[in-house]
């Protein structure tokens, strides 16, 4: 789906924080990606000895009991050699340590090396527990950066403590991949041009063909023509979805497919009866389901549903997706009051492009609308 590398040119919060190895006072090799599963404070200062970097560091030392590797670490991370000759970089434990990036290899990575020789740029990153970017603060008041990043922290919700786990469906669910802005501009979009039925694909007299059956499934669909609202849908789901899942089921998305805004209405009785999503010659290429809620919080009912896996039932918040396999047996229950709007494209890769390709011949002439393409 493009955008290959280690990094975004630019990272924006919802976007994967670079992994990255450096040395720090105690260990030359720390794998940044260890220390995933506690909020982290990723803080690019410069130089440890020359303002604006020393107040920084002072400021967000000021709340040291913050850190304390089980909520949330500190690292700090120097591009000035001196910091190291005069002591500087030391590890205070539990919670905070000092990454030595002389050559501002990691700096570049993360938009923090300025373009002269020896020069820095100051940056803050706040970091959730599954490695992803939460918030970015540029250091243009040092005297108050450690009072925004610990006021950042604070309403962040505190992490549970450790617990058996429940049994549930093989999911996973990735936070601000959509931002409330973008979810909004989609609903309006609908709202604008508006839905019509939406329909599953059927196999009959040897062709995959749309069924509309309000029996098994009441939605309203807007299919997105708007190239560039699309391009944007497209880009965050390569940046934050696809990065994830790599990283949870080794598998590289390389295509993606429908760019629809749904809608589940309680005033038409909204819902999906259990199914799955690659069943037929026209869905058998599909790996991937995302379900990317618009509106969490704005309704009631519309939950998802793995009856293979219990009665529990998964709701996103706005802007997060939930992907899971198209195999897995899914349902919608009944919404029962407001309206639940959702963006809900299907993932695959090259190899399965070929056996959509192959497939092509045993497709109804009604499919591609329901279907989307790459």
């Amino acid at each position: 789906m493009g955008d290959k590398g280690n990094a975004p040119r630019r990272l924006l919060p919802g976007d994967p924080a670079p992994w990255f190895v450096a040395p720090t006072e105690h260990n030359p090799t720390f794998h940044f990606h260890t220390v995933g599963g506690r909020y982290l404070v990723l803080a690019f200062i410069g130089s440890a000895g020359r303002d604006p970097g020393r107040t920084a560091l002072r400021g967000l030392l000021a709340h040291r009991k913050l850190f304390d590797d089980d909520q949330a670490s500190l690292f700090v991370v120097s591009s000035d050699p001196e910091d190291e000759a005069a002591g500087r970089l030391k590890t205070v434990a539990p919670g905070v340590r000092c990454f030595r990036d002389f050559d501002r290899a990691v700096s570049r990575l993360y938009g923090a090396a300025g373009e002269g020789e020896g020069e820095a740029r100051q940056l803050v990153y706040v970091i959730d527990p599954g490695l992803r970017v939460l918030a970015i603060f540029a250091v243009t008041e040092p005297d108050g950066i450690g009072d925004k990043v610990a006021g950042f922290l604070a309403g962040l919700p505190a992490l549970p403590a450790p617990a058996p786990a429940a049994f549930q469906a093989p999911i996973l669910i990735v936070p601000n991949v959509f931002e409330p802005g973008f979810c909004d501009r989609l609903i309006a979009l609908y709202d604008a041009e508006g839905g019509q039925d939406s329909g599953f694909m059927r196999e009959r007299g040897g062709k995959t063909v749309p069924v509309i059956d309000y029996g098994h499934k009441r939605r309203a669909d807007h299919v997105i023509q708007d190239r560039e609202i699309r391009e944007q849908a497209r880009a965050r789901i390569n940046r934050r979805v696809a990065p994830e899942i790599g990283k949870a089921f080794q598998f590289e998305v390389t295509r993606m497919e429908r760019y629809i805004v749904a809608c589940y209405d309680a005033a038409t009785g909204g819902y999906f009866r259990a199914h799955r999503d690659n069943t037929t010659r026209g869905t058998a290429h599909r790996r991937f389901a995302v379900t990317l809620n618009l509106n969490t919080g704005e309704y009631e009912g519309g939950e998802l549903r793995f009856p293979e896996f219990g009665t529990r039932t998964y709701v996103p918040p706005k802007g997060a997706a939930l992907v899971f396999s198209c195999s897995l047996l899914h349902e919608v229950l009944p919404i029962r009051a407001g309206r639940r709007f959702t963006f809900l494209p299907f993932l695959y890769d090259d190899a399965a492009a070929r056996v959509r390709e192959a497939n092509n011949a045993f497709l109804g002439e009604e499919v591609e609308k329901y279907r989307g393409e790459t």
